[in-house]
């Protein structure tokens, strides 16, 4: 039982060259399996395994694929410029606040 391995494909089958690389996790010695699999759903989730699963798991329209990438590119908008204030700007605001 210590050896048990729950693999899952790492890689999707439909982008060539076809990589049939599995995510592991190795069950530690007297670790419950219900807590190594808690392990493997967390690593598939963070690896968008899980995300590409749910999404391939119905017929996606054209129309619902091009809501779907305008959302993570707004959202990757969002991130980019909540980060992206330039220091010459954070320099100049400083001193009017002090005087």
């Amino acid at each position: 039982m210590t050896d048990a391995v729950l693999p899952l494909l790492s890689q999707p089958l439909t982008t060539p060259p076809y990589d049939f690389t599995m995510t592991e996790v190795q069950i530690r010695k007297g670790e419950p399996v219900d807590r190594a699999l808690k392990r493997l759903k967390t690593r598939l989730e963070m690896d968008g395994i899980l995300e590409e699963v749910r999404r391939l798991r119905a017929y996606e329209t054209p129309k619902e694929r091009y809501r779907r990438k305008a959302r993570a590119a707004a959202k990757r908008g969002k991130i980019r410029f909540r980060f992206s204030m330039p220091k010459s700007a954070e320099a100049a605001e400083a001193p009017a606040s002090e005087a």
